[in-house]
């Protein structure tokens, strides 16, 4: 089942296994996946009798278990018990959920195609023969998918290596059948056919090593006419090189943890929290826009930790015991170790420091952003996809300290790092709109670019009547990009690739 607007809705069945206390199902549930969202599921599992469907007073319910998509990507596979009503354990009953992905193969094949004695057409001269290449599709439709350049002069043709994607080549079916066509170039665009031949990409990947992949070019009258007929010239493919554009559910699902912090906006401009009309006043019956914002990004974030421990730190304050000014503290206080057990604990955290701090100014990010960038870019001496961070800035007005900022961004764009800032309150942010890069690039004071955009920022006050969710939907969607934007540069493939393609090689962007 999964749950929309409060109401669950069933997706789908599997189908019934008779007599057998541990059943593996064998049906496959299709689920469209969103990073920037809360996807709630429900599994329930029922002893069937007779051919009546499921609801039945003679079923027997055997128990339900409830998590999020974002639960299974991140774990791959998820073991759980199963709850009976009123959450009493059924037993020692468990339910097993794969998931692996089905849409990611993002790949293209790099091929190098020559040919040996192909037929000459020309009087005076030699063929001047081209290749061209066209997927066969389920109806027998013919689709071309590549076309060589012309050698002129030529029976031996070297055409030149080409990049076609793997959807367009076979539509990621690797026994999709390929006709490849060889002609003799004519300029009044009247071509003399040679020869032709089939093949599939499984069979263009069997070349290996030096051994390289022929097919005889045949000439289908030539064969019914000519009795000692063989071929019309050879055709060889030399290389083929596989390069994997790896999805964001790919890392993921390989293992990458995504580490989230949150850095909270203390500055005076917010006013005194035991005032009401403070953007930091504690309201039993409401939570603030500050709590509304951390709550809504940071339990999509909480899925894809597997400590669930969150980094909280706080700036523009006069903190204890000295009541200095900072631009980077922990808000519990504890300079060792400033992470908090779950969302709840960073909610606790930030309830609990309000009242030992003094609110001041002014409003400098740089130091934090620094900071993180820093621990960011530790992640990188394991040359792996292992850990990717968010920081969530969120603040009552434009930044104090542009200039920094603006640098801070361009560094930590070179590192695993995305960058979510929240305007609470009623400020002018005209100004804020420069870091999210939107309008051309994000630069530095010196006018270097940002390796990639990875600032997102949005007011709070656009969102003052939507649901939580559509604040997290909005501030997250750009983060998968951003994640395989990152590991693609660095030619980092996932920990535990999902599909490992033979001759396949990271793809980074060119």
């Amino acid at each position: 089942m999964v749950q929309a607007q409060g109401q669950w809705t069933e997706l789908d069945r599997t189908e019934v296994i008779k007599s057998n206390l541990h059943p593996v199902f064998a049906k496959v549930f299709t689920l469209d996946y969103y990073f920037e969202e809360v996807q709630k599921l429900r599994f329930e599992a029922y002893d069937i009798h007779g051919t009546h469907s499921i609801g039945t007073r003679d079923d027997d319910f055997l128990g339900g278990m409830e998590c999020t998509l974002g639960q299974i990507v991140a774990q791959k596979k998820m073991v759980k018990p199963l709850f009976l009503k009123y959450g009493k354990y059924a037993g020692k009953s468990t339910i097993t959920v794969h998931a692996e992905e089905i849409s990611g193969n993002n790949g293209y094949v790099e091929l190098f195609f020559s040919a040996k004695k192909l037929d000459d057409k020309d009087l005076f001269s030699k063929s001047d023969p081209f290749l061209e290449i066209y997927r066969i599709n389920d109806d027998e439709s013919e689709q071309l998918i590549h076309r060589t350049e012309v050698i002129k002069n030529n029976l031996n043709p070297v055409w030149e290596p080409f990049k076609v994607s793997l959807i367009s080549l076979c539509s990621c079916d690797e026994d999709r059948k390929l006709k490849c066509l060889v002609w003799d170039y004519d300029s009044r665009g009247k071509h003399d056919f040679i020869g032709e031949f089939y093949t599939t990409f499984r069979e263009l990947q069997t070349i290996s090593g030096g051994d390289k992949v022929t097919w005889d070019c045949l000439n289908p009258k030539y064969k019914l006419k000519k009795r000692n007929y063989k071929n019309s010239g050879v055709v060889i493919l030399n290389d083929l090189k596989l390069h994997r554009v790896y999805s964001f559910l790919d890392y993921i699902m390989g293992g990458c943890q995504i580490h989230f912090t949150v850095a909270i906006d203390f500055t005076a401009s917010n006013g005194d929290p035991r005032n009401s009309c403070s953007l930091h006043y504690i309201n039993p019956y409401q939570p603030n826009e500050y709590l509304k914002a951390l709550i809504a990004v940071g339990e999509i974030c909480q899925d894809y930790d597997s400590d669930k421990r969150f980094s909280a730190l706080g700036f523009g304050a006069r903190i204890p015991p000295n009541y200095e000014v900072s631009h980077d503290f922990a808000i519990n206080f504890n300079p060792e170790d400033d992470e908090c057990e779950e969302i709840q604990g960073v909610v606790e955290a930030y309830q609990n420091c309000l009242p030992k701090i003094q609110l001041y100014g002014p409003t400098n990010v740089a130091p934090i952003i620094s900071r993180i960038a820093k621990v960011a870019a530790g992640e990188e001496i394991t040359k792996d996809a292992s850990r990717y961070h968010i920081l969530l800035i969120l603040t009552d007005g434009v930044v104090t300290d542009m200039a920094d900022t603006r640098e801070a961004i361009v560094r930590a764009s070179y590192h695993p790092l995305s960058i979510i800032i929240v305007g609470v309150g009623n400020a002018d942010f005209t100004d804020m709109q420069i870091l999210d890069g939107d309008d051309g690039a994000l630069r530095s004071p010196k006018g270097e670019p940002v390796l990639r955009d990875i600032v997102q920022f949005v007011p709070f006050r656009e969102f003052k009547t939507a649901s939580p969710a559509a604040l997290a939907k909005c501030v997250l969607a750009e983060v998968p990009k951003q994640v395989v934007e990152y590991y693609s540069h660095k030619a980092f493939a996932p920990k535990c690739p999902i599909v490992d393609w033979p001759n396949s090689v990271p793809h980074t962007p060119e």
